[in-house]
């Protein structure tokens, strides 16, 4: 079986995908992946032997700024990257047996899959991704939040935003490749039958209509890296710290001093990840240390609590090492939904909006750090499964959909 896999984003979308790619080259699959060109998913997908096609402009360049770009440039930049995808996904399926298309962001995906007569499956990396009776849609950056509303309604409204800003583009080239136009793009792009790629303790799926939805659990591999010999130094110096992170996002610029100094006066330690913000300490004292690229896996295992801003990579694995978790989280995709539930289940808190006050933030560190929170995290943590990445394989290898 030969596969294409295309997504378009940061680490948290990418990351899944190479879960699934290694998983179906064990099986004996062909895997080739579109991913952006980015100098750090080339050197990972490299490394594991996946063919890579390069997709879009870079992410991170995207990523540098204090805020996203304005709606008339993400606009733009919606209307380029499908574009780019028309342009390069036909030579990529080439061949292929099936295309793996995640996020919705692969606008272009489903309609060379059916010009290549291509099996098309697409996943979503969190069950608010998918339209519901029960929740909300996602905040959609550059588009205006909806008014209150029920859920139906919202996603009414949804896929009329998302039908202004690709249907007449979409339409388009779906015409040059011969096919009849579609109606509604949300939908055509998710087809009735998606992927979930969630855990089921942390983020399950409840039936709605409309939607047959297979829900694998999370895309992860192992991570048998070990921590850097300084890293091991400052865990092994004193008492757990607190883990301070948030990936690609650029947080406000007084989060992280607040952090260091509310921990300080408990005196609790802090561990800071520079990550794409480049992050750093607000002094040289040995109660905190700036960490770079590390080890997740082994890593939370041995703190007191994640502080991050709510992506599904990061909240699956906190949450699988059982360690409580502090979200703080602005309003964009799925991060208010990982706030929300990682709220509800009880192992940690959130903070929504990208500059807490530092009352709250104390407030906050109080709830995360109790004995009951890291209670309960560990009994959550115990029920997270690990298998998702080769459920989707069989899956995939024995055709279904």
């Amino acid at each position: 079986m030969r596969v294409l896999l295309s997504t378009y984003g940061t680490r948290g979308d990418v990351e899944p995908l190479v879960a699934l790619a290694v998983r179906l080259t064990e099986r004996g699959a062909r895997v080739r992946m579109c991913a952006p060109p980015d100098e750090e998913f080339a050197r990972r997908l490299a490394g594991l032997g996946i063919e890579t096609v390069p997709v879009g402009p870079p992410v991170k360049e995207m990523m540098r700024g204090a805020a996203l770009p304005s709606a008339a440039d993400l606009a733009r930049y919606r209307d380029a990257l499908q574009d780019t995808q028309f342009e390069l996904l036909p030579g990529a399926v080439e061949g292929c047996d099936v295309l793996v298309a995640a996020g919705l962001g692969q606008t272009a995906a489903r309609s060379v899959a059916e010009a290549a007569e291509v099996r098309y499956v697409h996943v979503s990396y969190a069950a608010v991704h998918l339209p519901s009776p029960h929740h909300a849609p996602p905040p959609r950056p550059g588009w205006p939040e909806p008014e209150d509303a029920d859920n139906l309604t919202l996603w009414e409204r949804d896929a009329e935003l998302l039908d202004g800003q690709y249907a007449e583009s979409l339409n388009a080239h779906r015409a040059a490749l011969g096919l009849p136009s579609v109606t509604n793009v949300r939908d055509h792009v998710l087809t009735d039958r998606p992927w979930l790629a969630a855990d089921p303790a942390l983020g399950p799926w409840q039936q709605a209509p409309g939607l047959d939805v297979t829900q694998t659990g999370t895309w992860s591999l192992p991570d048998e890296r070990p921590l850097p010999a300084d890293l091991v130094a400052f865990l092994e110096a004193g008492t757990p710290p607190v883990y301070v992170g948030f990936g690609s996002m650029n947080p406000a610029a007084d989060i992280v001093p607040g952090l260091i100094a509310e921990l300080r006066a408990r005196g609790r330690r802090a561990l800071v990840s520079r990550g794409w913000a480049e992050l750093g300490l607000i002094d040289d004292g040995d109660d905190c240390f700036a960490l770079g690229e590390a080890n997740h896996q082994r890593l939370f295992g041995r703190v007191a609590a994640v502080v991050h801003h709510g992506g599904a990579g990061t909240t699956v694995t906190a949450a699988r090492a059982g360690v409580p978790q502090l979200l703080v989280t602005a309003r964009i995709s799925d991060n208010p939904y990982w706030a929300g539930r990682v709220e509800e289940l009880g192992i940690g808190v959130a903070l929504r909006g990208p500059a807490p006050s530092a009352e709250s933030l104390r407030s906050a560190l109080t709830a995360v750090l109790s004995p009951g929170t890291r209670a309960r995290a560990a009994a959550v943590g115990a029920e997270v499964r690990t298998d998702g990445a080769e459920m989707a394989a069989d899956l995939l290898m024995a055709g279904g959909s």
